[in-house]
């Protein structure tokens, strides 16, 4: 059991950290968010379109989390390769001959049909991994070949423009990735102890929070879908296999940067 052997107590003080880890973890997708949301109702300038606000804030933000050491440099790498390989997709996905979705709002900072602050809600993400692998000591058992985990991701990332072209090979890509970490535990340690989780199911909760972050940045016509242009709907829930592809290649970016440590049962007396 995760938490056997650990009075109540000690299980509501541990839950409470991991809740203020996990805050940490998301200091700059919460930043954005809030930003996002709040901008929707009430934004008084007049001189700087909405989205070129954004985009200078996300950075304004960056600086600030790397001069008050809020953020590794390390981390920031992750955040730069992440939204650069997202803005190409975003440049593509948003043309106008495919179409997937579109930002309703002008700017003046951007590539193609893509704001350029677009790039940062991708990289929030990576932010996210790259700060609770830090935090909370990530280490893994029954990790795959790194090998077959890179060609796993550079595969998904292909798909996401091929199959306007050919066949959707997404759900064969999904059960790749469960046959190759279908053993992999991830250990995290919140105050003392490692504790684990099946590394599926944490990338699935993982996914499910920004699917729900999508359908508020969507609600606050950041970007809109083809079936919400006569008005706001939530979002598919068939988005969540597009999430957990991006997200495990966040994940794989983020690795290439912190070692995949192995776990050693040593360390934890609570797994």
């Amino acid at each position: 059991m995760l938490f056997s052997g650990t009075s109540a107590v000690s299980v509501m003080r541990e839950l409470w950290l991991f809740g203020l880890k996990q805050a940490y973890a998301s200091l700059f997708g919460g930043f954005l968010l809030i930003l996002i949301v709040v901008s929707k109702f009430w934004y008084p300038l007049e001189s700087i379109h909405r989205y070129d606000f954004l985009f200078a804030s996300a950075v304004i933000f960056q600086i600030v989390l790397l001069v008050f050491k809020l953020e590794s440099p390390r981390e920031a790498l992750v955040i730069i390769v992440f939204h650069a390989v997202a803005t190409l997709m975003e440049v593509f996905k948003t043309s106008d001959s495919i179409g997937s979705w579109h930002y309703p709002e002008a700017y003046y900072f951007g590539v193609g049909n893509v704001p350029l602050f677009a790039g940062f809600m991708y990289s929030a993400v990576g932010s996210y991994i790259a700060r609770v692998w830090r935090i909370f000591d990530f280490q893994y058992s029954c990790y795959p070949r790194q090998l077959y985990v890179i060609f796993l991701v550079v595969s998904i990332y292909l798909n996401f423009f091929t199959h306007h072209y050919i066949v959707d090979l997404r759900w064969v890509l999904i059960a790749v990735t469960a046959v190759l970490f279908w053993r992999t535990k991830i250990h995290f340690k919140v105050s003392k102890n490692h504790r684990y989780m099946p590394i599926l199911i944490g990338w699935f909760l993982v996914t499910l929070f920004i699917w729900l972050a999508e359908n508020i940045a969507t609600y606050s016509n950041v970007w809109i879908y083809p079936n919400q242009s006569n008005g706001w709907e939530p979002v598919s829930v068939a988005k969540l296999s597009s999430w957990y592809m991006l997200m495990l290649l966040s994940f794989v970016l983020v690795s290439l940067i912190n070692p995949v440590k192995k776990y050693k049962a040593k360390n934890s007396s609570g797994s």
